[in-house]
């Protein structure tokens, strides 16, 4: 009899543990998806309606790949909301700027407001975290700065800041120059019966940065560094894929071909980089013994890897590993996104290729590499970078993640609700940047920070404290590059260029981009500017 009734304890309890987990996921992925619809419905706001388990994923998905089906004509507008961000462009059109959306069962509430931006950014950033991304993403990623939050983050910052100063960077030049005339040199070696040469250059692009990330991650490793970023360029490929996915508990840790792979290249990246560590620090040791200085950095600048050795102090080669892999995942493509469509932009708006040019050759010449007193002087060149960055910004939008309950614009806002900041869409208002907002107009960043009736109109990087720390790297290599490309070049769209930007991640031509170039005789003289 005890046995029997043991079992029917056992059955009973089994039962009532299954029941309380199906109470709670029902409760995860329905209950309380519709009570936090109930809640906004109640302050005014709306969205598409809530649907189980997936949210608005499958509708998401659809508006995406049906605009991404038809290309664009790149003659008539720089308008590419209702391509690249084709929901918020639908929905915002029903629901207003600020609705409610759903990522499988989490709230996404959209702010578009530059005040309330920069309330999330700068004024109440402590009510606000970074959201968790994808693991696979994460993992791509690193737990760096992009992704660490509170004191450690603070302490990173710090530290790895002084890689980064404009005196720091400048040191780069040289070798960016040499890589950039590099592939230059490289275009004019393809033979060719017109004089002209058809580049892809989201393609060459991805080389240029990929060399200047690497040298100022690890500096004098520079050789051992590239080799383990390739292998970085090998996981994206997974971590694209998941992006669009909604995140499954525990799918992870599923031994998928796909996850198989992926985590092979990550137990690879990370064994790599941890030699590379041991390696550079064994080399501080033998100099420290040896009486010899341990740092050149009068002729050398300061790479990342060095600065987080000499930290010491709450760093292990676990934290410069993950920082390793932020910063290539979050240098490369961007810099290199922002090459490609300010080529594609100067080839479009040859006008201002014109100005551009004349203004480099003036101030640089016709075949010396750019120091940084001449990229100082190249007022033209930034104010094209600018715009380029306002039409096409790398990143289309960020999320943040409510820490706790908190009001923003007279909205209660319950813990755990994300803020999806379309970045994109503040930079084509109308109403912050003029009927022209969709033309490509350089000249209104003349102005500066009043090129828009609202300074947080522009957040091509971000905004705050957690501003991207790239960005005076990245704006000295784009600068540097395109300087050098003026110099020896003039070009145009290829008729094969199909003018389709889309998302995977970051923004980028769904087809390429092809442009084709024609060299500049080496006897150019700059043209009067008129």
């Amino acid at each position: 009899m005890m046995e029997i009734w043991w079992k029917y304890v056992i059955a009973f309890v089994g039962v009532s543990m299954s029941i309380v987990v199906g109470m709670k996921v029902l409760n995860l992925v329905w209950w309380k998806p519709k009570r936090l619809e109930e809640h906004f419905a109640r302050q005014g706001i709306r969205g598409p309606p809530y649907k189980f388990f997936l949210g608005n994923v499958k509708e998401m998905v659809g508006y995406m790949l049906e605009a991404s089906s038809k290309p664009m004509d790149p003659h008539n507008s720089h308008n590419i909301l209702p391509r690249v961000l084709s929901f918020y462009h639908h929905w915002k059109k029903i629901y207003g700027s600020t609705f409610l959306l759903w990522f499988g069962p989490t709230a996404r509430l959209t702010v578009a407001d530059p005040d309330l931006i920069r309330e999330i950014f700068v004024s109440r950033a402590d009510c606000f975290d970074r959201y968790e991304s994808h693991p696979l993403v994460r993992q791509l990623e690193g737990d760096g700065l992009v992704s660490l939050r509170g004191a450690k983050w603070a302490h990173h910052r710090k530290v790895l800041t002084p890689t980064f100063h404009m005196e720091n960077l400048k040191l780069l030049i040289p070798y960016i120059g040499k890589t950039v005339v590099g592939m230059v040199d490289k275009w004019l070696a393809i033979p060719s019966t017109s004089g002209e040469v058809e580049i892809d250059v989201s393609e060459w692009f991805q080389t240029v940065t990929e060399d200047a990330i690497t040298r100022t991650a690890f500096g004098r490793s520079y050789d051992d560094g590239k080799a383990v970023f390739q292998l970085q360029s090998r996981q994206m490929v997974f971590a694209a894929e998941a992006f669009r996915k909604v995140f499954i508990p525990g799918y992870r840790f599923l031994p998928t071909k796909r996850n198989t792979r992926s985590w092979r290249l990550d137990k690879e990246i990370k064994k790599d980089l941890g030699g590379l560590i041991e390696k550079r620090k064994a080399k501080r040791r033998c100099e420290n013994g040896g009486g010899g200085d341990v740092d050149d950095d009068e002729v050398c600048p300061k790479d990342l890897l060095g600065q987080m050795i000499n930290a010491r102090d709450g760093i292990t080669d676990h934290d410069i590993v993950e920082e390793c892999k932020t910063f290539f995942f979050a240098g490369k493509q961007t810099t290199s996104n922002l090459l490609t469509w300010t080529t594609v932009l100067l080839a479009m708006h040859p006008d201002w290729q014109d100005l551009a040019r004349q203004e480099v050759l003036r101030v640089c010449g016709s075949r010396d590499i750019p120091t940084r007193d001449h990229l100082s002087k190249l007022k033209t060149l930034g104010l094209i970078l600018n715009e380029t960055l306002r039409l096409y910004p790398p990143a289309v939008a960020t999320i943040r993640r409510a820490k706790a309950d908190v009001e923003l614009g007279g909205c209660k806002i319950p813990r755990g609700t994300e803020l999806l900041i379309p970045i994109i869409a503040v930079h084509h208002d109308t109403k912050l940047w003029g009927p022209d907002a969709a033309r490509f107009n350089p000249g209104r960043f003349s102005e500066g920070a009043r090129a828009a009736q609202h300074p947080t109109a522009f957040i091509p990087f971000g905004l705050g404290a957690r501003m991207c720390i790239g960005k005076n790297l990245a704006l000295l290599e784009a600068k540097l590059t395109v300087a050098i490309i003026l110099q020896r070049f003039s070009f145009r769209l290829a008729p094969t260029y199909v003018h389709a930007p889309t998302v995977l991640m970051l923004l980028y031509p769904q087809y390429g981009a092809p442009v084709i170039f024609r060299p500049l005789s080496s006897s150019s003289s700059p043209p009067s500017i008129l």
